[in-house]
């Protein structure tokens, strides 16, 4: 993959750039930059992956016209800046078929890494919230199994909780959703 670039990339040529490769390759766009993704550890592939389904049963169960996807949906955050989340939840109609981005997802999941825990903690926790659709941010942590919970409160401002898997019932509202907190890890 040959990402040297002479000028800073907006999302939309990011995107476009991904249409065009054989096999896209795991990366973010940040100020411009396309940025690889290291391989995972399966430690963090098994919690993205048990994320995703807790998500989607919770929004099965409460009838909401929510979708959640797993990992590989680009969220872009500003002409110059967009993510892949490990998991997300976005409401309303289905997005079209060839989609490659969410514009205004309500639930954003990262699964901590040790290449990634920075970033995930200080960054993407400012631009996710750059979104107004953003209601909730979960980081999990799949070594301690603790979810760090930040969520915009009516006001405006951003709360935040940690939780352990023996938590019980976390409530993602809006849009309305409850789930267990272990159900997020495996």
């Amino acid at each position: 993959m040959n990402i040297a670039l002479r000028r800073a990339l907006t999302v939309a040529e990011y995107l476009a750039w991904g249409e065009t490769q054989s096999e896209r390759p795991r990366s973010e766009l940040i100020n411009g930059r396309i940025v690889p993704m290291s391989p995972e550890r399966v430690e963090h592939i098994e919690t993205k992956f048990a994320s995703a389904l807790a998500l989607k049963s919770a929004i099965a169960r409460s009838g909401l016209p929510c979708h959640a996807l797993a990992d590989g949906a680009t969220v872009p955050i500003d002409e110059h800046t967009a993510y892949e989340p490990d998991a997300l939840v976005y409401c309303g109609d289905r997005l079209p078929r060839g989609a490659v981005a969410v514009p205004a997802p309500i639930i954003v999941v990262e699964v901590l890494s040790p290449s990634t825990a920075h970033t995930d903690t200080s960054a993407k926790l400012i631009g996710y919230f750059k979104l107004p659709s953003v209601r909730h941010y979960l980081v999990l942590d799949p070594e301690t199994r603790i979810v760090t919970h930040h969520a915009r409160t009516p006001d405006g401002t951003i709360a935040l909780a940690s939780l352990p898997v023996s938590a019980g019932q976390l409530r993602l509202d809006p849009p309305g959703i409850e789930l267990e907190v272990a159900s997020l890890f495996t």
